[in-house]
């Protein structure tokens, strides 16, 4: 695994919580969105898309890139954000978000965005898509051109599915998570968003996931349980998936909903609600705090 400086962890950090302000902006000024699961997702969003991620915004389709599918379709506006800073359109598109004839929908759509790999309005697809997605690669880069260079091929682009605890209830992430581990699909990563809450309460009322690491072991995938805040260890446990060939892993990624904003933490309310002007300018005032304790 590399070693990442203190400088990248808190300019990574810092940028994560500054994506919190872009996304309480947009949410506010369209009155429509989710900040809880757009906000327990802002630190891996973040150390995908500016640090580990393989991609060439100006040329969305390149066939060298990574794939990152967002399955947990409903936190988008984050996802938007951090496309839109990495260069895949313009920022100042943003506030489009949710409006009529908006590319910036309520659930992404890779037909009308640059970047969004995979359409996410069903919930519960994006691992069973990932497996599709790693297998058809892999196949792609056993038969080379014979323009293809060795050394492209060792480097091969990687699958990451991004997705909510909640969609742990479908059955459908464990048959893509059964045929994962037949394939032997190293070249795929799950990054689970272990927040805890759903949209009408605790995730463990709903349907109780734990022992969440113990399940996908017995699926024959390989396990990483992290602190999903924590930037240092999101990027250690993406260098460390990268190293692992023979077998696809899983990140349990264990987040706070609403992570950032004191008053929403933990409150299943924020799932999908918009916050009023009283409780934009408490949140904004918050977040905008914590970006200057990581600027000192």
């Amino acid at each position: 695994m590399h070693a990442h400086s203190d400088q990248l962890v808190r300019d990574l950090s810092r940028k994560a919580l500054e994506f919190r302000i872009q996304v309480l902006k947009m949410v506010y000024s369209a009155q429509s969105g989710h900040l809880g699961g757009a906000y327990s997702a802002a630190e891996i969003l973040t150390a995908l898309y500016f640090h580990h991620l393989k991609l060439d915004p100006d040329n969305p389709s390149w066939e060298g890139r990574d794939r990152l599918l967002f399955s947990k379709g409903h936190a988008c506006a984050m996802l938007y954000t951090a496309l839109a800073h990495r260069g895949f359109f313009a920022p100042d598109e943003l506030m489009s978000f949710r409006c009529f004839n908006s590319r910036l929908q309520g659930h992404p759509d890779p037909v009308k965005t640059p970047g969004v790999e995979i359409a996410a309005g069903p919930l519960g697809h994006g691992v069973a898509i990932g497996v599709g997605t790693a297998l058809a690669l892999r196949m792609k880069d056993a038969k080379p051109s014979a323009q293809t260079s060795p050394s492209a091929r060792a480097s091969a682009a990687r699958v990451y599915v991004v997705l909510g605890d909640g969609e742990l209830n479908a059955g459908v992430i464990w048959e893509g998570a059964m045929s994962a581990s037949k394939y032997r699909l190293g070249n795929l990563t799950a990054i689970v968003d272990y927040n805890g809450i759903q949209q009408t309460g605790a995730s463990a009322d709903s349907m109780p996931t734990e022992p969440i690491g113990d399940k996908w072991k017995a699926f024959g995938w390989h396990v990483i349980e992290i602190h999903g805040h924590n930037m240092r260890q999101v990027l250690d446990a993406l260098d460390h998936a990268d190293e692992v060939h023979a077998r696809p892993t899983v990140i349990v990624a264990r987040t706070t909903k609403g992570k950032g904003v004191s008053f929403m933490e933990y409150d299943h309310r924020w799932h999908g609600q918009p916050p009023t002007q009283q409780q934009y300018e408490a949140a904004l005032a918050e977040l905008q705090q914590g970006v200057e304790q990581w600027q000192n």
